[in-house]
């Protein structure tokens, strides 16, 4: 069902609208059919102490079937040509999750209906970068840019490598350029302890030995990708404000991911976690596994 198909996932919410034409223009720049999820919790009854049991089957389909109309209604304006639309009683997360099984790639707001507004990230984009199983991309409300550039961290590790792979894939198909981000720190120790040992690191050789890393670890990127520029930046600082704060270039950020996990913030990793509750555009997070969006 969704097989090599986009899917976003669409409350009503300014977040998911914003989420769904992003998608919209991602599903054309790929050649695939895009498909629109609206999944809706149970509804409960109310009464004078409070809500009751849950409201009948006839009931829930005509607030499906009232839900599946709307969505129809919302497709028709993203001007996608090949569009599938689905509303169903259930949980978002699950629904979505299913759907990123055969899916090349899921998009959600940052946030819906529901939760605490001063959140950045909801409880489904949440769940979702951390347990689907193709790349996800969150989107911000009124995220949209026409910046030319998608920033992508590099460290030399296998996530890494595979964000890398997704971000020169996107870059291609929309005309942009791939600013790499290296950031670097000398490690901590004890002046307190041992106040007149010398630092143990020489900072001109530690910059040139990570120049040196950066450029091997993206050369083969740039030859399978001869059509896409490629600015690299070395800095000395946490990943997660270099990569930030290359945000005003770009139209999308990508980290990468541990991979699968029962705890969202141990398979994150604090760079991406970073990433995805501070960042105001974009952001694609692809774990080791999930590499079905790169084509």
């Amino acid at each position: 069902m969704w097989r090599n198909r986009i899917v976003v996932g669409y409350d009503g919410s300014q977040s998911s609208t914003s989420a769904a034409a992003w998608a919209a223009r991602e599903a054309a720049s790929r050649g695939m059919g895009l498909s629109i999820i609206n999944a809706m919790s149970p509804p409960v009854s109310g009464g004078a102490w409070g809500p009751g049991m849950q409201v009948g089957i006839e009931t829930l389909e005509k607030i499906r079937e009232s839900a599946q109309s709307a969505l129809d209604e919302f497709a028709a304006t993203l001007g996608v040509q090949d569009f599938q639309t689905h509303a169903d009683i259930g949980s978002p997360t699950g629904l979505l999750l299913a759907a990123s099984e055969t899916a090349e790639l899921i998009v959600v707001g940052s946030r819906g209906h529901g939760g605490f507004k001063e959140l950045l990230l909801g409880s489904v984009s949440q769940q979702l970068v951390a347990h689907a199983d193709c790349p996800v991309v969150v989107v911000r409300d009124g995220s949209e840019s026409t910046k030319d550039s998608v920033v992508v961290g590099v460290d030399g590790s296998k996530a890494s490598n595979v964000a890398i792979d997704f971000a020169f894939a996107y870059a291609s198909r929309h005309k942009l350029k791939v600013l790499a981000i290296h950031a670097w720190d000398v490690p901590s120790f004890d002046l307190i302890v041992m106040p007149n040992t010398p630092v143990p690191v020489e900072m001109n050789n530690a910059t040139d030995s990570e120049v040196r890393l950066t450029a091997e670890l993206l050369a083969g990127f740039e030859a399978t990708y001869p059509d896409v520029t490629l600015e690299t930046r070395v800095i000395r600082g946490t990943p997660v404000n270099a990569i930030l704060g290359a945000q005003s270039e770009a139209a999308l950020i990508v980290v990468g991911t541990r991979g699968h996990g029962s705890v969202v913030s141990a398979v994150l990793g604090s760079v991406s976690h970073g990433v995805l509750h501070q960042a105001k555009i974009p952001v694609a997070v692809v774990t080791q596994e999930a590499q079905r969006g790169n084509a």
